[in-house]
């Protein structure tokens, strides 16, 4: 991908919004929500897509996010003083780019909430 001239890269990293774009073309369906706030971009994907969107981010051209450098659980059930109305557990994976100096926040939704499970990425 072209930016300001040259390829991106290290040395000229994507911005937020043109990463958001590259994310979503290379997810397709997968991504049911990309957002970018405060100059970082976040991806909800679905728990079956979870597996499969990693390693579309981990091989992608414009994403090699090769590096997983952190994971949260989230409780979101006093998200909002309580009115939040939604799944209540979510994993969040920061992901990392070495090669193009980029990150991206992975977040996937558990389908259950009194069984909160999501597949896990060791294979990715």
């Amino acid at each position: 991908a072209e930016y300001m001239g040259g390829l991106m890269g290290p040395l000229h990293p994507a911005t937020a919004d043109q990463l958001a774009a590259t994310v979503t073309a290379a997810l397709g369906e997968k991504a049911r929500r990309v957002t970018v706030a405060l100059g970082e971009v976040t991806v909800v994907v679905s728990a079956a897509d979870y597996p499969a969107a990693a390693l579309i981010l981990r091989d992608a051209k414009g994403c090699q996010f090769e590096q997983l450098i952190d994971l949260c659980g989230l409780d979101y059930s006093e998200y909002a003083e309580g009115r939040y109305d939604g799944r209540r557990f979510c994993v969040a994976t920061h992901l990392l780019s070495i090669s193009l100096n980029q990150r991206v926040r992975l977040k996937v939704f558990c389908d259950d909430d009194d069984f909160p499970v999501v597949a896990t990425l060791n294979e990715v």
